[in-house]
């Protein structure tokens, strides 16, 4: 179903992606609209046993998307380095495809927002923690279940 990596002397082994996946910062989701276009937006997200997460406002474009085709594209680039020279660029990279939906099951969305406050605000947890109870019904959290994923050194 999935093609096979072209430069497999790049490929990382899952641990090595996983990896990347958890240094990384910033994603981006690639999503088919109903208008037949692809849709690129780069989000926050965090990962724990197999599963990319993400929040999202309850109304957009991200979301009506993902209700109209929940099958998804997430890539990841941890580490880039411009060769000017040579005309290149390397980079560590990890592309994930799965399937997105949104996370209903109260505690598994909370979970999955205090993972986000501990990866980019843990040095203020006890507010994160505070904002999360008093935004959570208005937050929409959603769930990719990765399917493949293809890790790649750049270097």
């Amino acid at each position: 179903m999935f093609k096979e990596m072209r430069r497999k002397e790049k490929q990382l082994a899952d641990l090595d992606a996983i990896k990347i996946i958890n240094e990384g910062q910033l994603g981006n989701l690639a999503i088919l609209g109903a208008n037949g276009y692809p849709y690129s937006v780069p989000l926050n997200y965090a990962y724990k046993n197999g599963a990319i997460y993400f929040h999202s406002a309850r109304a957009g474009n991200k979301l009506e998307n993902i209700r109209f085709h929940n099958k998804v594209c997430f890539s990841i680039v941890n580490y880039y380095r411009l060769i000017p020279d040579k005309f290149d660029t390397e980079y560590d990279s990890v592309v994930i495809y799965g399937k997105a939906a949104e996370v209903i099951d109260k505690q598994e969305k909370k979970d999955a927002l205090i993972l986000l406050v501990e990866k980019y605000s843990n040095e203020y947890r006890p507010q994160g923690l505070a904002y999360i109870e008093k935004s959570i019904e208005a937050t929409a959290v959603f769930k990719i279940n990765i399917e493949h994923m293809t890790g790649k050194l750049g270097r």
